[in-house]
């Protein structure tokens, strides 16, 4: 299913309250004891962040705790919306819980709202929770607000099952491809502590300081963290560098590039090597290198090394004082060729290692091309916009 099919639904107008319950929750007395640590789940909005389904809360109240409060016993598929210090959070019950007066949940009847179809609403919902919120403390929503939201549904619950399921089965996917991610960068951090033979980057490469006196380029590079080596116009959206670029070094592609700039993302700076492009140029502050023999030392392998945060702890050893003037760090092009790399022995294991890697990385890069969240996002904004 895709939003071409989703446009020729036939969709109907209603009120929230129509086809759900809003229920509010409240607080057992913190004085009476006898409220406390039973074994009903009872959420506060900090508990509620990018998780889709909950089934356990950090605070639990007892029976009497319930019975004498205004907390309300809550189903299972009972979409919990935080009402109020941080109004559109959302979750799934997957198991009978109540909440603080921070949430004005949402129980769908019967056969007539989907809770995954509503949870995949939360960006509406959101938006119109901030739109109504009032408050002189802080703003919030209440369950009559909520009640009267109007919201574009399906005629049928079919067709809103399909459209939770489509949402739902997206959501899992980015989860799956993000904690693979993440393990991914675990198991390559993990698998490149492994005792190997030490070696100076020295040894290993040497520095490039080629000028770009012909004009064999005049595409700009910049190096991000995240994207590597790229076209200045791309990243920033405009060019950074001067007109005239012939003094600037030529890099050519497979070469490597160090690039001093700290950032939350790197904060000893980023080494990557040029894969997008034949060539490009540099500013002279980069430090360029290329290896020396490849017999015996992998390129892909050296990609994957500089991708772990192993080298790091070098970087910051030659440092000088002060070196982080404007987030630019002061480096020496010979102090930085004498960190040291943990290398294999072995070249085929070098090779195994990086092909390994490079083949994971281009997995988890299409599917974060074909899942990116901002993306599926969007398609939520046009699909219920358009209603």
């Amino acid at each position: 299913m895709d939003l071409l099919i989703f446009n020729t639904l036939s969709w109907e107008q209603c009120k929230l309250g129509e086809v759900a319950d809003i229920v509010g929750g409240g607080t057992p007395s913190t004085a009476i004891s006898e409220f406390w640590d039973g074994d009903i789940d009872w959420y506060a909005p900090a508990e509620i962040e990018d998780q889709i389904f909950v089934n356990s809360s950090q605070k639990k109240i007892t029976t009497e705790g319930l019975n004498n409060s205004s907390a309300k016993m809550l189903p299972v598929g009972t979409v919990l919306f935080t009402s109020r210090a941080g109004i559109g959070k959302t979750a799934i019950l997957t198991k009978e819980g109540c909440t603080n007066q921070g949430f004005q949940s949402i129980i769908p009847h019967k056969d007539e709202l989907d809770s995954y179809f509503i949870f995949s609403r939360t960006d509406e919902l959101k938006r119109y929770g901030e739109t109504v919120g009032a408050g002189s403390t802080f703003v919030e929503v209440s369950g009559k607000q909520m009640a009267n939201m109007t919201i574009s549904i399906p005629a049928t619950m079919g067709e809103q099952r399909q459209i939770g399921t489509y949402f739902r089965n997206i959501d899992h996917l980015i989860t799956l491809h993000q904690s693979k991610a993440e393990s991914w960068k675990t198991r390559k951090n993990r698998f490149l502590t492994i005792s190997w033979e030490q070696r100076k980057l020295s040894n290993i490469a040497e520095r490039i300081t080629r000028k770009n006196e012909k004009l064999e380029s005049t595409l700009p590079l910049t190096i991000s963290a995240q994207y590597g080596l790229i076209d200045q116009n791309e990243f920033f959206d405009k060019r950074i560098a001067s007109k005239d670029v012939s003094s600037y070094y030529l890099v050519r592609k497979g070469e490597f590039s160090y690039n001093k700039s700290t950032s939350s993302d790197a904060p000893w700076g980023a080494i990557k090597r040029l894969d997008r492009y034949e060539s490009g140029v540099l500013s002279t502050l980069y430090i360029v290198f290329r290896i020396l023999d490849e017999d015996k030392i992998d390129s892909d392998y050296l990609v994957t090394y500089y991708d772990t945060d192993l080298w790091h702890k070098g970087v910051q050893a030659i440092a000088a004082e002060g070196a982080r003037n404007h987030g630019l760090l002061n480096i020496a092009p010979a102090d930085f060729f004498e960190t040291t790399v943990s290398v294999p022995k072995d070249i085929e294991e070098q090779r195994k290692i990086g092909a390994y890697f490079k083949y994971l990385d281009r997995l988890i890069t299409l599917h974060q091309r074909k899942l990116n969240r901002t993306q599926i996002c969007n398609d939520r904004s046009i699909l219920y916009g358009s209603f």
